[in-house]
Order: structure tokens, then sequence, then C-alpha cells
């Protein structure tokens, strides 16, 4: 029997339509890709609130509901929001605001919980997104284990974004000491432009899902990034037995691509190398 493998699409990000012209703004766009994007073959949709006026990232829970909605009206999938505001401050209540509405409306079974801190940088100072000093991402372990506590309380599932590989530890040391909390989903955060954790090379997966199988045993990865094509990694990644994320917030800047295409070229690779797209109801039965 073929590998199942998952295929997250991370359809916008805070990039704003000039990093990325084909991303999807508004509820509405975000809603239409995203079928379409399951359609083609994803089984997961991630999406960053966005004021439909300026594409600026917001914390806007109606948006975000309006996109989940939207899309799962029309098709099964997993649907779920980055919707935080920067400067991010210490009070977990308030970081976590927006996942936790969207949980008591009954419409989230994800949130971005992301176990650790990092330097945010490009490696050519004059594309830095962040300011010539560039930023620091920062999630201190106090409100980190706040944060887990109120995704065991609210019931949503964390996906952690790992741009470093002591996320990784973090994240399953979070899992382990903390009551209640769900298996989380690790995503492996490389770059060719940031630069955060590894380049996108075989030898860095390999790396990291040794890392998991050490400090979180059976847990699902994936390999995920910001400004990188993971389609070339996809032969190590069902040989490892990982999952993907492709879509206009990983991509290299300026992608020709629509979301729907980075998909079907997800679809060609995982089957070519074996594997075979899995679905919503398969995504959930796994972590069940």
């Amino acid at each position: 029997m073929a590998n199942k493998v998952w295929i997250e699409v991370a359809m916008n990000g805070a990039w704003t339509r000039a990093l990325q012209p084909n991303i999807p703004v508004t509820a509405e766009e975000i809603s239409r890709e995203g079928i379409d994007c399951i359609n083609a073959g994803a089984a997961i949709i991630h999406a960053h609130s966005l004021d439909p006026d300026t594409g600026k990232q917001n914390s806007d829970a109606d948006i975000c509901q309006a996109f989940i909605e939207g899309i799962r009206e029309q098709v099964d999938a997993i649907v779920y929001p980055s919707s935080i505001d920067f400067p991010l401050g210490d009070d977990a209540d308030q970081r976590n605001a927006t996942t936790n509405e969207l949980c008591r409306r009954g419409v989230l079974e994800w949130g971005i919980l992301d176990p650790g801190s990092c330097n945010f940088s490009t490696k050519e100072s004059a594309a830095n997104l962040f300011g010539d000093d560039g930023d620091i991402y920062a999630n201190g372990p106090g409100v980190l284990k706040a944060s887990a506590r109120l995704a065991a309380e609210y019931g949503w599932r964390p996906a952690y974004a790992c741009y470093e590989p002591g996320f990784v530890r973090e994240g399953a040391m979070l899992y382990r000491t903390i009551p209640g909390v769900k298996t989380p989903v690790f995503r492996f955060m490389l770059s060719d432009g940031f630069t955060f954790c590894f380049p996108p090379r075989e030898w860095a997966i390999e790396a990291l899902a040794k890392l998991m199988e050490e400090e979180a045993p059976g847990a699902p990865w994936m390999v995920a990034g910001l400004d990188i094509d993971t389609i070339p990694l996809i032969p190590k990644i069902v040989e490892l037995g990982g999952h993907v994320r492709v879509g206009l917030e990983d991509a290299p800047f300026h992608s020709e691509k629509t979301n729907v295409q980075w998909v079907e070229a997800a679809v060609a690779a995982i089957r070519a190398a074996g594997g075979e797209p899995a679905t919503a109801a398969e995504v959930r039965q796994s972590l069940d």
C-alpha cells in the first residue's frame, strides 16, 4: 500500500501582494482557492487573516471563521489560520485570543503554537523584510507553557513551526509535560533566503527526522519553510515517512505558480515517489 502523504497548503502569509502577487487576500478569495486546492489533492489549508483593504495581517476572528466555513461547506478539509498580532506579548490569553474564540465557536481543529525563539533575517540585507538588522521571533518558555495549557483546555491541536532544531525538542517537552495536549504536528521550517534552521537539503531532512525519532517518536512531521521550493525534496520526504507543505506563504518570492499549481506539482511528485495524497479524513484518522 502506498504511503499516505499529507499535503498542506499555506495560502498567503503576511507578505502582501508586493512579494507574492498571486496570494488570496479576502475571505472569499481564500475560500474559493482553498476549495480548488483540496480538489487538486490537498487535505490541509493554512491561511492568514488579512485586511481586505491593505492586505496586512490582522487577528480578525470573523474573517477566519468566514474562510474556514467557506471552504468546509464545500469540501472536507482541515483549515486553520494564523491570526496573531505583532509585536507578540507574553500574555498567552491575548496571543491565543482568536484561536480560542474560534474553538468556542466550534469551527477550529488546529492552532498555531511555535515552540521556540529565533532570529528572523534574510541572507541578503538589502532584501531584508524586517529591517537591516532583522528581527527576533520571541516565544519564551513561560508563554509557551501557558499557550499549551490553553490548547489542552480549548481542544485545539498544536501546529508547530520549527524554525530551529531546538524547537523540536521544546515542542516535544511541552507535549510530554502539559496534560491533555493533543499530538502536535511538527513542521520543519527550512529556507534558501532566510538564515534560520537548515537550507532545503536532503541531509537536513534526515537529521531532523532522526531528532524526531528521539524526541517525539511517532508524532507526524512535514517539511515546510519560507522562500523555499519543497518539490525537489519530496522523494526524500516520502522515503522517510514525512508530509509536505507547499503554497505561496512558503514559495520563493514572486512565484509565478498559483497555490493550486503548487498542489498539483506536489501531487505529481508524491505519486512519482510511490506515495499517495491523503484526504482530510485520513489525516484525522491517523492522528486519532
